[in-house]
């Protein structure tokens, strides 16, 4: 598939770019998680492209989009997300979200209900309050070897496989090697507001069709995915077997599979 690259600049100047698959089809707009970027959906836009028009969005502070914004809150990239849908004409989309992504779309979805027509939360839940992650995440960044001499090596340690595939797809190669996307302090600053809260009034607040697909090894725990269903009983939880947290690149076609018949009936 495709993709054109579409920038759209938000109220507060800062610099978004998305990459725009086309299609036939209604908007589904993608988002990533935290230290990730928007090649992250290729396998999974690939697959939705014969039927649907995908947009998937750089965050502020990730990917090809503004590298240093000076607004990092929950407040911000949600209205990015309104903002994006404004500009390129979407229309009332589909969103979908991963990890931290999902955090997004369901902000989204609870703020602006005209503009979403459906809501897919992957590996992401309401969650709860969480101060020591922010201090736990940046420590794995600063783990990094980076520079990375090359793709190949830069996958192995990411997670190796299609995961670590899918996250060394996220940088930017130079003359020294390979650097990520986004500043450390930013992603982290990015992580503490959006851990300052649980969002479960949001959650509840929901009023499109939506759907949840979790990684049977991801980080939505059994307390949180029972608390999800009994607040919101019509909203379907789905398990790719297997999978862990970032299953949008171990099993693309599973997560597909899921998200296809639910998006059919939109």
């Amino acid at each position: 598939m495709e993709e054109t690259a579409r920038e759209v600049v938000t109220g507060d100047g800062v610099r978004l770019v998305c990459r725009d698959g086309g299609g036939p089809g209604p908007a589904v707009v993608l988002l990533h998680g935290l230290a990730g970027a928007s090649s992250e959906w290729r396998a999974v836009a690939d697959l939705l492209g014969p039927e649907w028009r995908t947009v998937a969005v750089d965050q502020r502070g990730h990917g090809d989009s503004e590298r240093r914004p000076a607004d990092v809150s929950r407040a911000a990239h949600v209205a990015d997300v309104v903002e994006v849908i404004g500009a390129l004409r979407l229309g009332p989309v589909a969103l979908v979200g991963q990890s931290l992504g999902g955090n997004t779309a369901l902000l989204v979805a609870a703020a602006a209900p005209d503009l979403v027509r459906g809501l897919v939360l992957v590996e992401a839940g309401p969650g709860r309050p969480d101060p020591a992650a922010p201090g736990e995440i940046g420590g794995w960044l600063d783990s990094w070897p980076v520079p990375f001499p090359d793709r190949e090596r830069a996958a192995d340690f990411l997670g190796g496989g299609s995961v670590g595939r899918g996250w060394a797809s996220g940088l930017v190669e130079t003359d020294e090697g390979l650097w990520p996307r986004f500043d450390r302090e930013v992603v982290v600053a990015s992580l503490t507001a959006a851990c300052e809260r649980s969002y479960w009034d949001e959650w509840r607040r929901i009023r499109c069709p939506a759907l949840v697909v979790l990684g049977e090894r991801g980080i939505v725990g059994v307390g949180e995915s029972d608390r999800m269903r009994d607040l919101r009983p019509d909203i379907p939880i789905a398990v790719v077997a297997g999978a862990g947290h970032d299953l949008h690149l171990e099993d693309p076609r599973a997560l597909h599979e899921r998200m296809a018949g639910f998006l059919r009936g939109l």
